[in-house]
């Protein structure tokens, strides 16, 4: 019997409302030292639109003849993918965890999942005019390349295809990661809160976006 996978099934048995950012920690943690049974091949659409590959916890051992993979391995794979990973999907009334592309990416690159100290806001830029702007375009670490050509990828899909984005900061240390309002298109401001809502599925929760007029600010740079 996998011991890590019993120990990760029994955290499971919490009460969904007593879940709570400890909790998550605690579970992150045992589950990505587990291995899950994958239970479709191929990535299902989820009621958000996302592809999802759909997994169990187990507490079986991994064999030749079954479709148990370590969690590390699959979220490697998954983040090459642009796949998010559903948890115990057939859970009522709720899978165990949802990850979303930009969480299983954020792992990859830093080793956590969710960053709580600055968790994502979808926004406006509003600036005060005695603060000290500072820009340029975001990292390779920041944002690497493989998640940049994901999302070059789904604007195209939108008929989008040269989207510019610029690094925002009001104090050097919190930063915005900005989309050319202009590069989308000018979509009308109501439809702002969806696109922003599209992309953060693809980044960690605790990045903040927001969409930006090149008639505010220069030096966007390609995608």
């Amino acid at each position: 019997m996998n011991t890590l996978g019993l120990q990760l099934q029994t955290y499971l048995l919490t009460k969904e409302e007593e879940r709570n950012q400890s909790w998550d920690e605690g579970f992150f943690k045992l589950f990505s030292e587990s291995s899950l049974l994958i239970l479709a091949d191929d990535p299902q659409q989820g009621p958000d639109g996302w592809p999802y590959l759909l997994c169990e916890t187990t507490t079986e051992p991994k064999t030749e003849d079954n479709k148990i993979d370590s969690a590390q391995k699959i979220l490697h794979w998954l983040s090459t993918r642009g796949i998010g990973l559903v948890v115990n999907p057939k859970k009522l009334p709720y899978p165990d965890y949802i990850f979303s592309y930009g969480m299983i990416w954020s792992f990859r690159e830093t080793g956590y999942f969710i960053k709580y100290q600055n968790t994502n806001t979808n926004k406006q830029i509003v600036i005060d005019k005695n603060s000290e702007i500072m820009t340029g375009p975001p990292s390779r670490e920041y944002f690497p390349t493989y998640v940049r050509s994901l999302i070059k990828d789904f604007l195209r899909d939108q008929n989008v295809l040269d989207a510019r984005v610029l690094m925002i900061s009001t104090d050097g240390e919190n930063y915005d990661l900005c989309f050319s309002l202009e590069s989308l298109g000018s979509p009308p401001e109501a439809e702002h809160e969806g696109i922003l809502e599209a992309f953060s599925w693809f980044l960690p929760p605790h990045y903040s976006v927001a969409v930006v007029s090149e008639k505010i600010f220069h030096g966007f740079a390609s995608l």
